[in-house]
């Protein structure tokens, strides 16, 4: 194919030289030379990926569906509410009382995918939290029972077991998060909306986002997910629990929430990166949950203007601590509100945002703490 093209063109400028000769335009050694040059240059980028046709960037997505559908699940849960919300005894009647409406009962969909041989599924916390029924359908029809394993909030990854033989079972190929770049393909596959066994594909958008932490208490500290991937592969509710995946369909986070006052798509979409997954994952399965390090600050970049606004040097930067969660680790380390720490164990946090995470301070910018005000966990 590439002779034939080269050859082509030789023959398109040889007729045009012969042309141009013939006006007197463009001496035929300069043209000889110029073929020899371009067929040179253009072998090269004909061989190259990256330029290939329509046909084969939609074999290339065809190939990625067929070999991580098998392995994203939906998930169906039914929760109740708790027994102290149930409706209570109606005074006044003796011995047996009145049969009165039941708790009401909750159905909520997601996704998952299978981690292990063993049966085991990961998704979100937010997903099966406070269920009372999981149930797991697979992309071929098969429907199974699950049970919690672990759960933990704080990351919000969750794991569940099925009991199915390992011939069934198709798990996932997991990248390294860490090496992710802004404008690498990102391919998801989940149930939005309940509709099982979809892929939709954009780009990695943005790194070092974070996410609230679904165990944030109202009156007590907050905690946040650090080094979320952010994409702009439409996520929808029903997307939380599946896979982010790369062009070589290895899992690279797990779709968690999106931005949108809608509720619906607007190309802003999160997941939680797979480097978390494969610290959290592990724990879950063998212990039933993880233990993380913290700091136990909250606060933010230290710009020039509150600089100014605390006399402070124009040109003064670090993270300004904002408060010190009570008996936390910062504060037993002596750190206390107000002040500019330039690093942190030798590493600089110019240009972070904190909260009181349980984990260390990440590079992010100010607005992912103080103005995440309409996102909504999918």
């Amino acid at each position: 194919m590439k002779q034939k093209l080269i050859l082509t063109l030789v023959v398109v400028v040889a007729l045009l030289a012969i042309a141009g000769y013939a006006t007197g335009l463009v001496p035929t050694t300069i043209v000889a030379a110029e073929i020899q040059t371009n067929a040179a240059a253009i072998a090269p980028a004909l061989s190259a990926p990256r330029l290939g046709t329509l046909t084969d960037y939609e074999t290339a997505l065809e190939n990625v569906y067929a070999q991580v559908n098998p392995s994203v699940v939906a998930i169906e849960v039914v929760t109740q509410q708790s027994a102290s919300s149930r409706t209570p005894a109606v005074p006044g009647f003796r011995g047996q009382q009145p049969q009165l409406p039941q708790a009401p009962i909750q159905q909520a969909l997601g996704s998952g995918f299978v981690w292990d041989a063993q049966g085991n599924i990961v998704t979100n916390n937010h997903v099966v939290a406070d269920a009372t029924r999981i149930t797991v359908t697979f992309a071929d029809g098969t429907i199974a029972q699950a049970e919690l394993v672990g759960a933990d909030p704080d990351s919000d990854l969750a794991v569940v077991k099925v009991d199915l033989p390992a011939n069934q079972l198709r798990p996932v190929q997991v990248a390294d998060s860490n090496q992710v770049k802004v404008g690498q393909f990102a391919i998801a596959i989940g149930n939005p909306f309940g509709e099982q066994n979809t892929m939709t594909t954009g780009i990695v958008s943005a790194l070092g986002r974070t996410l609230p932490a679904g165990s944030a208490a109202a009156q007590g500290p907050s905690y946040t997910i650090p080094d979320i991937i952010q994409t702009d592969a439409p996520i929808n509710p029903g997307n939380s629990g599946g896979v982010l995946l790369n062009s070589d369909g290895k899992v690279i986070g797990i779709t968690a929430a999106m931005e949108s006052s809608t509720r619906s798509s607007s190309g802003v979409g999160f997941a939680i990166p797979s480097a978390i997954a494969q610290k959290v994952v592990p724990a879950l399965i063998k212990t039933g949950h993880f233990d993380h390090p913290y700091l136990g600050i909250s606060g933010g970049t230290l710009a020039p203007s509150l600089a100014q606004a605390m006399n402070l040097k124009a040109d003064q930067r670090g993270a300004l601590v904002g408060s010190v969660t009570r008996g936390g680790p910062a504060e037993k380390a002596g750190l206390r509100g107000s002040t500019q720490p330039a690093t942190i164990d030798g590493q600089s946090v110019i240009g972070v945002a904190m909260s009181s995470s349980r984990s260390m301070a990440r590079r992010s910018k100010p607005s992912t703490i103080w103005s995440r005000i309409s996102r909504g966990w999918t």
